[in-house]
């Protein structure tokens, strides 16, 4: 039973900020990395950024230096700083995470539910 259950979306102007987060839950071996990625409506699901448990991180170019991805190992939780924000950027937005098991030891990809993101002039 592992689960992940993201927060902080919601609707903002162009230029504004927002900040998710995603909290995993469960038996837990390990985590290896998370990520955000995002879909709008009849487009495919993006790589918004990812990171590993060590730290290291990827972002897509379209929100470089815009979006800051970080994380809480104690808490296992992820977080996505959303900054200077603008239309393109609206999209439901899901938390993926790379996980081992703590019962099984088996790794497996989970998501979230997904949390929707509105930008707006």
């Amino acid at each position: 039973q592992v689960q992940l259950v993201e927060s902080g979306g919601g609707s903002v102007q162009t230029g504004g900020s927002l900040r998710l987060s995603c909290a995993v839950s469960g038996s837990i071996a390990s985590i290896n990395a998370m990520g955000w990625y995002r879909q709008a409506p009849g487009k495919q699901r993006d790589l918004v950024a990812t990171i590993t448990w060590g730290g290291s991180t990827n972002y897509a170019a379209s929100v470089k230096d815009r979006f800051i991805i970080s994380r809480d190992n104690a808490k296992n939780t992820v977080y996505l700083q959303m900054n200077s924000l603008k239309a393109d950027d609206t999209a439901v937005y899901y938390c993926n995470a790379d996980i081992i098991s703590g019962s099984e030891y088996y790794r497996s990809d989970y998501w979230g539910q997904g949390t929707q993101v509105t930008v707006s002039s």
